[in-house]
């Protein structure tokens, strides 16, 4: 449990590991938004034989089932031997990234440029965004209904967007400041165009620019931002690092890394004993929010939906399933960092190539908005990941007074579904660019596989 997996992992297992790494690049690189990634999830879904839950009649041991919920959310499920009323075997993710969204109204000029406000979306550094290219994400919707697509930066040939930063020359006061304070919210403003529209009018002649573009090119007006959700995020790809190839670094690994392994984990089940069920989650990173958020009640019409496609359920009989159980709150943990090692606590914190981590509590210095796991649960994942070969850890969320962080757990917790979180360990979390080991990638997908068979 505590050592560096890569020692004892056989070629075979290196070989996989490489393998599935790429895979989950190519995952990355396509999928940047929540939106992004219930698409791409649809789609892999659809080319492994699941349908749609409202295609169904009744449903047998190993149907596939996909259930997507605006766009922004989804749960996919394989339906087990056992009847529903004895419970699920449930792995919930989050598809939301910390991010920039644009306001409104984004679009003005100053000083000889065009800009867009933002407002920050989940916890970040906000100094992180600037001097950075930055592509745009999201999605219009016109008056018509029409929904517009918007990705923006992703292709060599497509021109990125930045937010400057303030020259070292004259950055004194600035660099005196607080980290916190340095960059303010309202300074992540986003540089758009800087040519004049000629023939124009007498002012704002680079905005009016910027609109004919949008207009013309994108089908975009500018009042079409009251309707739109739109990102802007790193425009980087994802790619390996270290000499070794051994790591990952991409955008937004948090929490996708535990959507990749989950969903592919699943991909591997025939016919369960209990029905498993994958969850994708949105607004994680505001407090599961919202009708797409695990607060709502997305997870109970889920299984509605499901156990009266074999006969009328009543709410008893669904509180019933979930009260029978079991869960794993698939998300990441941050990472021990030697840079950093004054945040954390060396004996109780998760490292890069020890495997799975599990958490058996987060939240905020004294266990503040957490799940705190059951130990009797604990110790039955404990003997399940011993059982099936799966490399694991305990961690906890740096040293009790630093800081903490939420998760989903204590939202299927406060369904009386006994869960624990469960994931990889994260360098850089919330960064623009974070860091994983392609053994923790491994052993989570390795990890996932074993509980939905359980």
């Amino acid at each position: 449990m505590e050592k560096n997996a890569w020692i004892s992992a056989s070629e075979n297992e290196r070989h996989e590991m490489n393998a599935l790494g790429r895979e989950y690049i190519r995952f990355l690189n396509r999928a940047k938004t929540e939106r992004e990634t219930v698409s791409f999830l649809k789609e892999q879904a659809r080319e492994k034989d699941f349908a749609d839950l409202k295609e169904l009649g009744e449903l047998k041991p190993g149907q596939r089932v996909f259930i997507e919920h605006k766009g922004k959310t989804a749960i996919a499920a394989i339906i087990g031997q056992r009847p529903f009323a004895e419970g699920f075997n449930i792995v919930a993710s989050h598809a939301d990234t910390p991010r920039l969204d644009l306001k409104p109204v984004p679009l003005y000029e100053a000083a000889g440029m065009a800009l867009f406000k933002t407002h920050y979306y989940g916890g970040i550094k906000k100094y992180q965004w600037t001097s950075l290219p930055l592509s745009m994400h999201g999605i219009v919707v016109k008056k018509s209904g029409q929904k517009i697509e918007v990705a923006i930066g992703e292709d060599d040939n497509d021109p990125v967007f930045t937010i400057t930063d303030l020259l070292i020359h004259l950055a004194k006061d600035q660099m005196e400041k607080k980290m916190s304070e340095g960059i303010g919210g309202e300074d992540l403003n986003i540089l758009v165009g800087s040519l004049p529209l000629e023939p124009g009018p007498d002012k704002d002649k680079i905005k009016e620019a910027v609109k004919k573009i949008l207009k013309e090119k994108y089908d975009i007006e500018d009042e079409d931002f009251a309707s739109a959700e739109i990102q802007m995020v790193p425009a980087m790809k994802a790619r390996e690092i270290g000499f070794d190839r051994s790591l990952i670094g991409a955008y937004g690994q948090d929490d996708r890394v535990c959507v990749f392994t989950s969903f592919r984990a699943l991909l591997d089940v025939t016919i369960p004993s209990r029905t498993a069920v994958c969850v994708f989650a949105d607004k994680e990173e505001i407090g599961s929010v919202g009708n797409t958020g695990l607060r709502s009640y997305l997870l109970e019409n889920a299984i509605a939906d499901l156990m009266n496609k074999n006969g009328r359920s009543d709410y008893y009989e669904v509180m019933q399933a979930l009260r029978n159980s079991y869960a794993l709150s698939a998300d990441v943990n941050g990472a021990y960092d030697p840079n950093y090692e004054s945040a954390f606590e060396k004996l109780n914190s998760s490292y890069v190539g020890r495997g799975v981590s599990l958490t058996k509590y987060t939240g905020s210095r004294g266990k503040s908005e957490s799940n705190d796991a059951h130990p009797e649960y604990l110790a039955r994942i404990r003997k399940l990941f011993d059982d099936h070969g799966v490399t694991w850890q305990v961690g906890e969320l740096g040293k009790v007074d630093q800081g903490g962080g939420g998760t989903v757990a204590m939202y299927l917790a406060n369904r009386n579904i006994d869960t624990v979180d469960a994931g990889v360990p994260v360098l850089s979390m919330h960064a623009p660019f974070e860091l994983i080991a392609k053994l923790d990638l491994y052993m989570a997908y390795k990890g996932f596989g074993a509980f939905y068979k359980d």
